[in-house]
C-alpha cells in the first residue's frame, strides 16, 4: 500500500490539528502558560512569559523552565506529521539570562528527518530578539498517532 502524499495545504491542516490535539492534553505546557503561535510540518513557534514563580535564587528564569519551553517547541515540531514521536536525546546551551516579565519565544526547525529519526534545532529568544538558549533535539518515532485513526482514514 502506498502512502497518500499530502498537498501543502493538507500537511499544514494536519500539523495544526495535531498541535490542537496535543495541546488539549498537554497539562505541563498549559501550566507553564506556553502558547502556540504557529505550527507547520517540522516547525513550530511557541511563547512563554517568565512569571515570578519561574525565577531562581539569582532572580533569573530557571534553566529548567527555558528547557521546558524549548522541549515543548521540539515536541510540537516533530509531532506535526501526526506520527507519535518522542525525544531520544537533547542538549541545551544557555547563552543569556531571561528575566521575570520577559516573553520568551522558542522556534523549532527540522534539520533532518529520515526513517524513524529526526534532528531539530530550537532557538529560544526574548521578544526583543536576544538569544537566550540553543537546544538540539533528536527525535524517534514510535508506534501510534497523535490523532488516532486519522492517517488510515486519509489513506482509504
Amino acid at each position: 500500500m502506498t502512502e497518500h502524499k499530502l498537498s501543502p495545504a493538507e500537511a499544514q491542516a494536519l500539523a495544526e490539528a495535531t498541535a490542537d490535539a496535543m495541546y488539549s492534553r498537554d497539562r505541563a505546557a498549559q501550566a507553564l502558560g506556553i502558547k502556540i503561535v504557529r505550527v507547520q510540518p517540522g516547525a513550530s513557534l511557541l511563547t512563554m512569559s517568565v512569571r515570578g514563580d519561574m525565577v531562581n535564587g539569582h532572580h533569573i528564569c530557571h534553566g529548567g523552565m527555558i528547557f521546558s519551553l524549548a522541549d515543548t517547541a521540539f515536541a510540537y515540531a516533530c509531532n506535526a506529521y501526526n506520527k507519535t514521536t518522542v525525544a531520544s536525546a537533547c542538549h541545551i546551551d544557555f547563552l543569556a539570562p531571561a528575566k521575570e516579565g520577559e516573553l520568551l519565544e522558542a522556534e523549532a526547525v527540522e534539520q533532518s528527518a529520515s526513517g524513524r529519526t529526526g534532528v531539530y534545532d530550537i532557538t529560544v529568544r526574548t521578544s526583543g530578539g536576544k538569544t537566550v538558549a540553543l537546544f538540539r533535539g533528536k527525535s524517534y518515532r514510535i508506534s501510534g498517532e497523535v490523532i488516532a485513526g486519522l492517517q488510515q482514514a486519509d489513506q482509504a
